[in-house]
């Protein structure tokens, strides 16, 4: 069984969450890349994102979310922590399964082991995607978060293992949490086909309509575990 996974609120305790703005200039590099399917609660497609996997990062953590993916293991997952103008969370396979009971997602991760950090100096930026942990550095599993806006904050202290390279749009239509509640979302958005292709042959994203530019707020806790 997993521990609570979190992005500590004492870590951005009077950080004001900084407005997305415009997207970065991102490039497709040689990993593999993430294909994720977003659908609502109601099941309808929202449009896919892809993102771009850095193996020269961390190669252990992308092997992980490589072999989730592939053995099925991310169909389904909701995004149970996503707020605005800081970060969308999912990737909770033990708590956070769309057709079940997601009242403990975040709390859990997979039956595989932790993995060792990975840190590097790349900066978090609007897309990048994280591993999240609980408070030992060594505690990512299987949860990941994807910034909706730039986080240096986070530089140094969680595994940078990706990049959102298309489905802007989509990533920003995903469906918000109560900031009262840290996050937490009510009837969330969820992951509904993941799937991993080679980094040239990615699938165009399908993108849905912009949602408004995220207000400014103290982002909060869980993360992974």
């Amino acid at each position: 069984m997993r521990k609570a996974a979190l992005i500590p609120a004492l870590l951005m305790l009077g950080t004001a969450a900084t407005a997305q703005g415009t997207n970065p200039q991102v490039e497709d590099t040689d990993g593999p890349n993430m294909v994720i399917e977003v659908a609502d609660a109601e099941g309808t497609s929202k449009g896919t994102i892809v993102l771009d996997l850095r193996e020269d990062l961390a190669p252990n953590h992308v092997a992980r979310l490589v072999e989730l993916t592939n053995s099925g293991a991310y169909d389904g997952v909701v995004f149970h922590r996503v707020i605005d103008g800081f970060m969308a969370q999912t990737g909770d396979v033990e708590n956070g399964r769309q057709d079940g009971d997601t009242a403990m997602a975040g709390m859990g991760g997979s039956d595989l082991p932790d993995l060792e950090a990975e840190f590097t100096e790349q900066t978090f930026d609007r897309g990048t995607v994280g591993m999240a942990r609980a408070m030992d550095p060594n505690s990512a599993n299987s949860q990941f978060f994807i910034d909706l806006a730039p986080a240096p904050f986070l530089d140094g202290e969680y595994t940078v293992v990706g990049q959102l390279i298309e489905g802007w749009d989509v990533l920003d239509s995903i469906k918000k949490g109560d900031a009262a509640t840290n996050g937490s979302v009510t009837e969330p958005d969820y992951m509904m086909t993941v799937t991993i292709a080679d980094g040239d042959t990615a699938a165009p994203a399908e993108e849905a309509p912009a949602a408004d530019a995220p207000a400014e707020e103290a982002p909060a806790e869980d993360a992974e575990g």
